[in-house]
């Protein structure tokens, strides 16, 4: 059985985001393997433990983006992938989610032999949640969005769907793609020997020739969307103090009011 997981490299959390140049671009300085992904790495490695020959079951982590985006695959690779490709060309700057899902439709078809696509249910820059199923209408795959849990049998993949007030189960025969949210298992953390492992395992990089791809398909010129313009949001203003002088509630009731929230 070969998996393929989708990662993404993505500005860290801890620190402010910004974006740059005309286009309005997020920067991705400071950037790291996308939390959410974590949860689709790990789903693949449990489906490989749980498997009667589990070596027999193969991951591959895929990933678009700059050459600083590689050190998101050897993250993937200390999770527990066993090879890495790295789709890496200039023209893939800007590129929307419909760009992205053209762009890693080709480096899916390119690596080949799928019998399962995992995603994690949203990029934590972005968060669309758009690509995974865009991604499984260009690859023509069944797919299982928000996967609370999953379970690969007899050719079938099987996930719980968590709603509001109550959950479903699904399933799909194989090949399909499904994007695991982060209620399905606790990505575990890379230990010595996996961390040492993970640089004798394969890094393959490609470019958009090498998938068949033409630069003007992607990036702002492949996409549907773009920004046309972006402000940063204004400072906190401060807020009002009520005093209680006895009135204190009809102050209140009066200020809820002006803003139409009663």
């Amino acid at each position: 059985m070969r998996i393929l997981v989708l990662v993404k490299y993505v500005p860290d959390t801890q620190f402010p985001r910004r974006l740059s140049g005309d286009g309005h671009t997020l920067a991705r300085g400071e950037s790291i393997l996308s939390e959410l992904d974590e949860y689709a790495l790990e789903a693949a490695v449990r489906i490989r433990e749980a498997a009667a020959d589990p070596q027999s079951v193969h991951i591959a982590a895929l990933t678009m983006g700059p050459a600083d985006a590689v050190s998101a695959l050897r993250k993937a690779l200390q999770l527990g992938a066993d090879e890495a490709y790295h789709l890496a060309d200039d023209a893939l700057a800007g590129s929307d989610a419909a760009a992205t899902s053209r762009a890693l439709a080709a480096l899916v078809a390119h690596v080949g032999g799928a019998d399962l696509v995992l995603c994690g249910m949203a990029s934590t820059d972005g968060e669309t949640s758009l690509v995974p199923a865009q991604l499984a209408e260009r690859l023509s795959l069944a797919q299982v969005t928000f996967a609370a849990s999953l379970q690969i049998a007899d050719g079938t993949v099987r996930a719980t769907r968590n709603g509001a007030t109550d959950a479903e189960s699904v399933e799909a025969p194989l090949p399909a793609l499904v994007s695991v949210t982060d209620q399905a298992n606790d990505p575990r953390y890379p230990n010595f020997k996996a961390i040492m492992a993970a640089k004798k395992k394969p890094v393959t990089t490609l470019s958009l020739a090498d998938v068949g791809l033409e630069p003007a398909a992607v990036g702002a010129a492949g996409s549907w969307t773009r920004v046309l313009a972006a402000t940063e949001r204004p400072a906190r203003t401060a807020g009002t103090v009520i005093t209680d002088e006895g009135n204190a509630g009809v102050k209140l009731v009066d200020f809820l009011a002006e803003r139409r929230l009663l």
